[in-house]
């Protein structure tokens, strides 16, 4: 793949980390995670009113970002693309969390329409494949966390539970919850930050 020329400097040197993070290097994901990911998360926190929601969906986008790199094509800048891909993940998050709210007096056409949004999509083989290379190397990073930081992100993550429902199994207040969670978020950027080369 070549550079583009008519990239600015900065998407000049965005390519070369692309490429770079292409060929497993994880110190080039973790730079481009640290170029974007504040103005991702505030740009989410605008969308959605929700510090909690915009911390996880910051994390969605730089992992399918991440999971979907080589299919980032260099005509145009990759914080264009990045900024695509958060904007999508947060408007099916917003078009789904709409649908799970809908109340009991709303008509039938509505509750049809309301089911049709919270069906989940069918991966394909070679989707299922990527998906399953994904986990696997998010557990393998998540596994060096402590084992209370490990739980938390396993419950939150791995089996999509609510910080209610964290709350509950963990008999611990939500507050605590929302703490400990964003603490082991920024412990798994700095695990991903410091290893060398391929993981």
């Amino acid at each position: 793949m070549e550079v583009n020329v008519n990239l600015s400097e900065k998407a000049q040197r965005d390519f070369m980390l692309v490429q770079r993070a292409t060929n497993g290097d994880q110190r080039a994901f973790a730079e481009l995670m640290g170029r974007y990911r504040d103005a991702i998360y505030y740009m989410l926190l605008k969308m959605v009113n929700n510090a909690s929601d915009a911390e996880d969906l910051t994390i969605e986008a730089f992992g399918k970002a991440f999971k979907n790199i080589t299919q980032y094509a260099p005509n145009y800048a990759f914080s264009t693309w990045l900024f695509k891909i958060a904007t999508n993940n947060c408007i099916d998050f917003i078009r789904k969390k709409k649908a799970s709210h809908v109340s009991l007096d709303h008509n039938d056409e509505e509750h049809e329409k309301a089911s049709m949004d919270l069906q989940a999509p069918v991966l394909d083989p070679e989707e299922s494949l990527i998906n399953d290379q994904k986990i696997k190397l998010m557990r393998s990073v998540v596994s060096k966390l402590k084992p209370r930081y490990r739980k938390l992100i396993e419950l939150r993550y791995f089996n999509e539970l609510s910080y209610e429902e964290i709350s509950v199994e963990l008999e611990l207040p939500i507050g605590t919850v929302k703490a400990q969670l964003f603490r082991a978020r920024e412990l798994l950027y700095n695990i991903l930050k410091n290893t060398p080369g391929k993981m």
